[in-house]
């Protein structure tokens, strides 16, 4: 790894960057894209292809204090059983303006807390999804599971409907730092949620957890990390805590003078990288990690990584339809988000109009821009023949690009005939370099830590 103070002087910590799930990044997104250009988008989807599908569930029992989420707590499954009357009626609106034959490669139950959803509230959404498309053959069905709301007939209910990929939130196993945060949630508990989602036969198994939390140790993430090791996970994301009180109050609940420094945060991300590589899982792009015969694996080694919303994703579909306050559909021709407040979106709905609210149409710099920041947050390479033959840019106005890059990063990155390519040792800039392709201006917008 480059060396501390050559990090410090490059900015890695003290700048604040997207984690570029998307490009132009959510802060920039603005009227202009309503429900008129989200049912033409929808509309200009090619007859039999392929979509992905997110539905965002806001509700949870209790808010946790580090969740910069959209979220509202609630403590009955009223309001959610509405909730979820709208989102039926949401799909059979969608299922009125998809093209023929199109089916669904990716699902992907969001939240807040979908589990909150009691067995027949999650049977009548799955069957109103059904409704809307078929599955395709490898199709992929995931749920964000909170170990803490889940028992055995809600997870019957989701694999009955086809849920072969669950989603658990771990955070940390620390009970001091549970409590700092405001997310009880015991290794013992933990492990009875896995072994039911393993009994129900459930395939694939993902977990998150965070780096950087008040009072983290290299000591405390070791052991949560052969703690969660345990459970034989299929895929890790290691996300970075992003301290952001401005934007989610509920983090002015956590004592800022007990989180750790960005030199510690370092120090925390490379101890938790390090087991996961011991334990035989691959490196998947910046912060997740799988094991071999994972598709994100897979998808890494035959260049068909990507980057969406939910992070690094194997999904090859072009068109990903957001449902729920506040989702994000991304299309071929824009990103389109629906209005944030639950009775906002629910009184759209009801009036018979899709709740879209804001979102991003984009110009041809746009696509180029973000396939160059795809490639590197994907494969930590940029390749001049595919950028060359698949935009409007020359090889001299490319290279210029990459070769300003690298100047701004000390000449530490490879820049050949072939493209660009950042070495091992650079990766921890990842964010950083990606910003150099990045033309909006961050300066409005409360990025995260860049470590």
């Amino acid at each position: 790894m480059v060396d501390r103070t050559q990090l410090a002087r490059l900015g890695l910590f003290d700048a604040k960057v997207p984690r570029y799930t998307s490009y132009p990044t959510a802060p920039h997104f603005a009227g202009g894209v309503g429900p008129d250009r989200f049912v033409e988008w929808i509309e200009a989807v090619p007859e039999y292809g392929n979509i992905s599908l997110y539905l965002h569930v806001p509700f949870c029992r209790r808010l946790c204090w580090f969740c910069a989420c959209r979220t509202q707590g609630t403590s009955t499954l009223s309001p959610v059983d509405a909730y979820v009357d709208t989102l039926i009626d949401e799909l059979k609106m969608l299922r009125k303006h998809l093209p023929k034959g199109v089916k669904l490669s990716r699902l992907h139950w969001g939240g807040g807390t979908p589990t909150l959803l009691s067995p027949d509230m999650m049977t009548r959404l799955i069957a109103a999804i059904r409704e809307t498309a078929d599955f395709a053959v490898d199709a992929e069905f995931s749920v964000e599971i909170d170990p803490n709301e889940i028992d055995a007939d809600r997870l019957k209910a989701l694999a009955a409907g086809g849920m072969n990929r669950a989603s658990i939130g771990v955070q940390d196993f620390d009970e001091k730092i549970q409590e700092t945060i405001g997310r009880p949630q015991g290794y013992d508990l933990t492990r009875e949620a896995v072994q039911m989602i393993r009994d129900t036969g459930v395939a694939s198994l993902n977990a998150d957890i965070l780096f950087g939390l008040p009072h983290q140790s290299n000591a405390k993430i070791t052991e949560t990390v052969q703690k969660l090791l345990s459970f034989a996970p299929d895929r890790v994301a290691l996300y970075g805590y992003a301290h952001v009180p401005w934007m989610a109050k509920r983090q002015q609940l956590i004592p800022s003078d007990a989180l750790p420094t960005p030199d510690e945060r370092l120090a925390l991300f490379e101890t938790a990288r390090r087991l996961f590589v011991w334990d035989g899982y691959e490196e998947i792009g910046i912060d997740h990690f799988a094991t071999k015969s994972d598709g994100l694996a897979i998808a890494q080694k035959t260049g068909r990584l990507r980057r969406n919303f939910q992070g690094y994703t194997d999904d090859t579909a072009d068109v990903l339809i957001g449902l729920g306050a506040s989702s994000i559909s991304k299309f071929p021709q824009g990103f389109a988000q629906n209005v944030s407040a639950t009775s906002a979106y629910t009184g759209k709905i009801r009036d018979g109009e899709f709740s879209t609210a804001r979102g991003h149409a984009f110009s041809a710099d746009d696509m180029l821009r973000s396939r160059l920041i795809e490639a590197i947050m994907c494969d930590f390479r940029i390749n001049a023949s595919e950028i060359t033959n698949s935009f409007d840019i020359s090889r001299a106005e490319l290279f210029g690009m990459l070769n300003d890059a690298n100047k701004r990063f000390e000449n530490l990155l490879d820049v050949t005939e072939d493209g660009l390519f950042i070495p091992q040792q650079a990766r921890t800039l990842t964010r950083l370099i990606a910003r150099s392709f990045d033309a909006y201006d961050l300066s409005k917008a409360g990025h995260s830590s860049a470590i």
